[in-house]
């Protein structure tokens, strides 16, 4: 059975609405990417007391914490960095969560990835012995504009660390933003080394104001989820699904959407569930 969790700092910047949207939708996990406007990992041990105390009320568990480790441009300094990404351990043990949602470095504009490979991979490998000493798992996003934003750097990225604490998550609509079709083209590569799924969609010719491709409910756009749905269930996926709207005012924490499209989120992912005969809890 799989596992609904979403981004719910995208329904509300108050923890208290993000809560109250997931008790509705009897949704019991969150990927915790921030609270009260303020990223996971910059919180106080004050606000995390607190933040843990109102989710254990609610019954709602962490299913990842949603870091921005790694979200930094490859030729940025790094120490401060990896200090965050211990910081980002200790706050998944302190959530009692096993994963932490992570990048592997924005290429600076027009060069060519390949040329930072060695330094990609050597601070990648520094987040993966921290991830191996605190027993919690890295999962690796395949953001646009990263270094494994492609479905050959990501297996290119998880078979060099060859260690069972550093895995992929599947974006089919960030796939979509690299001209890459999700299910025809990166699937096939990259389903062995997934443990996780994002859910939202985009489309492959209509762009936003930014000039970004517009992103959808989940089957609205060209990120082919049914596909996906289907193969995953066929291939006896069990894991989480988490729900990223991305469908209001994009900026550092996501897209806040508020309520009614977050329930339009949930609803098209949950629509798609349904027409496949697929459980989820």
């Amino acid at each position: 059975m799989w596992t609904l969790t979403g981004f719910a700092d995208e329904i509300s910047r108050d923890l208290d609405e993000q809560i109250a949207l997931l008790t509705k939708l009897g949704i019991k996990h969150v990927e915790f990417r921030s609270a009260w406007g303020t990223k996971v990992l910059d919180l106080t041990p004050e606000q995390l007391d607190e933040a843990k105390a109102k989710l254990d009320a609610a019954g709602i568990r962490l299913s990842s914490v949603g870091s921005d480790i790694g979200k930094i441009v490859i030729t940025d300094p790094f120490e401060e960095h990896l200090k965050r990404s211990a910081h980002a351990v200790e706050v998944a043990k302190f959530f009692g969560c096993g994963y932490i949602r992570m990048f592997s470095f924005f290429i600076p504009e027009g060069e060519d990835p390949e040329q930072y490979r060695d330094e990609v991979m050597d601070r990648t490998r520094a987040f993966v012995r921290l991830a191996e000493a605190g027993g919690v798992t890295m999962l690796h996003e395949n953001e646009k504009d990263i270094y494994g934003d492609t479905p050959e750097r990501v297996v290119e990225l998880v078979t060099a660390m060859d260690s069972p604490n550093y895995r992929a998550i599947f974006d089919p609509a960030n796939y979509v933003q690299c001209g890459v079709k999700p299910f025809d083209e990166a699937y096939p590569q990259v389903r062995e080394y997934t443990d996780y799924i994002h859910v939202k969609d985009a489309s492959g010719t209509e762009f936003d104001a930014n000039g970004h491709n517009k992103v959808l409910p989940a089957g609205e756009g060209d990120g082919q989820v049914r596909e996906l749905v289907a193969a995953l269930a066929a291939d006896g996926y069990d894991g989480f699904f988490s729900i990223e709207p991305h469908l209001g005012d994009f900026d550092a924490f996501g897209g806040l959407c508020g309520p009614d499209l977050w329930t339009t989120a949930y609803d098209a992912i949950t629509g798609i569930f349904r027409e496949q005969g697929i459980s989820w809890r």
